[in-house]
């Protein structure tokens, strides 16, 4: 069995992504992986070529025009998909600010050989950690994603889904996947103010055509991460690989866990997830065989 894994990146250094820990925290299951890095204001470049030898770089510019509902991130996704060989048989995606806890890779090694050779199986889906603020809480909200696909078949009529959250094949259809007992830490709301602040106004630019929305949207220096709905506290430990940024954290965010303003429609759904172990309406990106 071979494995691949892919990836795409740009401005890695100036927005603080943990694309480094990324990539590794993945390394030990792939045997390459190709990144699609684009054009740059800082040396993401170099800190990619610094990482590992199995890393197949390919230098992009993004099409900033391909800014309705973030499509740039999907098209520089389907740029390193396509590049990896017809050899490989699975294909590991991660993004940047994603990393997977070593204690799932065994289980996650364990169901690619279980379900490589059957046809129907199309990829396999992840459950969701999202921190949120510092390492220390994560958001428990119904309007977080909990699963999503982050392996699959080298089947090149797939391709990334609207922002890069997911995946499709053919005519806008739905993946045939299997879960996986193993969880995606997804850090992309932990960082200082100031930087999370500048990454929210570069990300809206790729959401959002309208440059007026732009002059006037996310006007503060620092990013107000008290106006969260509801979090809960993480007991668990982090990856290996990001130990060292978690005791790094120079900037200090503390939550009151009481602290509550869902919706009324976020609580029902609440309700109905933590008795019934579903949420009503939940957006599902796939389809489990």
């Amino acid at each position: 069995m071979k494995v691949s894994g892919f990836s795409f990146i740009r401005n890695a250094i100036k927005f603080d992504y943990p694309v480094k820990e990324a990539i590794q925290s993945v390394l030990p299951l792939c045997d390459d992986f190709y990144m699609a890095v684009g054009k740059s204001e800082d040396n993401t470049l170099a800190l990619i070529q610094t990482i590992d030898p199995k890393i197949r770089i390919i230098e992009s510019v993004w099409d900033d025009s391909l800014n309705k509902g973030g499509e740039v991130l999907a098209r520089e996704t389907d740029k390193a998909f396509q590049a990896i060989p017809v050899e490989s048989d699975w294909c590991v995606y991660i993004q940047a600010d994603e990393v997977i806890h070593e204690e799932y890779l065994e289980p996650i090694g364990e169901s690619m050989i279980k379900w490589k050779d059957n046809p129907e199986v199309e990829g396999l889906l992840f459950n969701y950690l999202h921190f949120f603020g510092s390492y220390d809480y994560i958001a428990t909200a119904p309007n977080w994603y909990r699963k999503e696909i982050r392996i699959i078949k080298n089947n090149k009529s797939i391709y990334s889904y609207r922002d890069a959250q997911g995946f499709r094949k053919g005519k806008n259809k739905k993946l045939n996947v299997k879960p996986v007992d193993a969880i995606i830490y997804h850090y992309g709301w932990v960082k200082h103010p100031e930087i999370q602040m500048r990454k929210h106004q570069a990300f809206h630019k790729l959401y959002h055509q309208d440059e007026s929305l732009h002059k006037n949207l996310y006007m503060a220096n620092e990013f107000d991460y008290s106006s969260i709905d509801v979090l809960k506290k993480f007991h668990g430990t982090h990856p290996s690989v990001m130990r060292s940024r978690v005791k790094s954290q120079n900037w200090k965010f503390d939550h009151d866990l009481s602290y509550n303003k869902m919706s009324f429609k976020n609580r029902l759904k609440s309700l109905c997830e933590k008795y019934l172990g579903i949420i009503p309406g939940e957006y599902r990106n796939y389809r489990i065989v």
